[in-house]
């Protein structure tokens, strides 16, 4: 049976539109159920504060709790991974930072594609490093710890939890000509614990987690690596400002779904994520644990991916050049 060529023009013009009607249909109705964010380490961490906060915060945006979902080990790359074969629906997404979605590529041989296998949805907080050391080290400011290690070469132990802070480490010894033992520990927590002990003598450790050890005075810091002076420890001097200009890193958190998550979608959430970190109370909670949101110029897609392509660019050749290895 013939179609008379009017119905046939405009049951093709209908059928055309199912995609844009789908599309709209489709941002229109999500999300519909919990959404699940993973955090690629355990729970008590930097990533895991943070995912919680965002997620406290994007749950009235939304319209759908945010379920955090801690999936550690690897470095971080376990719970990456699980974030890349998630199903790219916007049902699953990922709170990284730069050591697990930039560094972990020139360490591991990863199954999945850190530049190619992510969306990015926004980036969320950075938060400076901080060199410490236990109360009872000899050396009273940075320039005094170099001397020092350069007459105890190989006598100093520190502590690093993750491949982020082995690179900031391998870097200052280049830098200074010193040498030291570097232990890898899987938690902050068990780190912290021993340099308080005095059972290793340094440690490079995030902000957040060094700055209620600091204020205790249980144990001391150096210099912070960063291109400025934190506001919540103004008397840390920087790197730069201790005569190691190179010795600057950011770390930095991001939002990320899975490759192929539809725009709609993406729009949706780097929304939820930009009206979450407009709230003053989101804000002074990160600050208050040692992060700064981004400013809200750089709370984009691009942005995020922008950081992302950059640090592969500048850090990869350095830790093969370093010749650093996961242990």
């Amino acid at each position: 049976m013939k179609v008379p060529r009017r119905r046939f023009l405009y049951l093709a013009a209908g059928t055309a539109a199912l995609p844009a009607v789908s599309r709209v249909a489709r941002a229109q109705a999500y999300p519909s159920r919990p959404v699940t964010m993973i955090v690629p380490f355990p729970a008590g961490g930097g990533a895991d504060v943070i995912a919680r906060i965002m997620a406290e915060r994007m749950r009235e945006p939304l319209g759908q709790p945010i379920i955090i979902e801690n999936i550690g080990g690897a470095d971080g790359s376990i719970g990456l991974g699980r974030a890349a074969r998630a199903r790219p629906d916007g049902y699953t997404i990922c709170l990284s930072f730069d050591g697990t979605h930039v560094l972990n590529a020139a360490f591991y041989s990863l199954p999945h594609d850190v530049l190619n296998d992510f969306v990015p949805i926004l980036p969320v907080a950075t938060g400076p490093i901080v060199l410490v050391a236990r109360k009872t080290m000899p050396a009273e400011d940075l320039t005094e710890l170099i001397v020092w290690l350069k007459a105890h070469p190989n006598q100093a132990s520190a502590g690093m939890n993750n491949l982020t802070f082995r690179l900031v480490a391998a870097r200052f010894r280049k830098q200074t000509g010193t040498q030291f033992a570097v232990i890898p520990y899987r938690s902050v927590g068990s780190l912290l614990g021993d340099l308080v002990a005095g059972q290793i003598d340094l440690s490079l450790a995030s902000q957040a987690a060094s700055l209620p050890l600091l204020r205790s005075e249980s144990i001391k810091a150096y210099a912070v690596i960063g291109e400025s002076r934190s506001a919540l420890a103004p008397d840390i001097p920087t790197f730069a400002q201790m005569g190691l200009p190179e010795l600057t890193y950011t770390t930095w958190y991001g939002l990320f779904g899975p490759r192929g998550t539809p725009k709609d979608i993406i729009r949706k959430l780097s929304a939820a994520a930009t009206d979450a970190l407009s709230d003053p109370a989101a804000r002074s909670r990160l600050a208050g644990l040692g992060y700064e949101a981004f400013p809200r110029d750089q709370q984009t897609p691009e942005a995020l991916g922008a950081l992302v392509n950059g640090g592969a660019e500048k850090w990869w050749p350095i830790i093969k050049e370093l010749g650093i290895k996961a242990e």
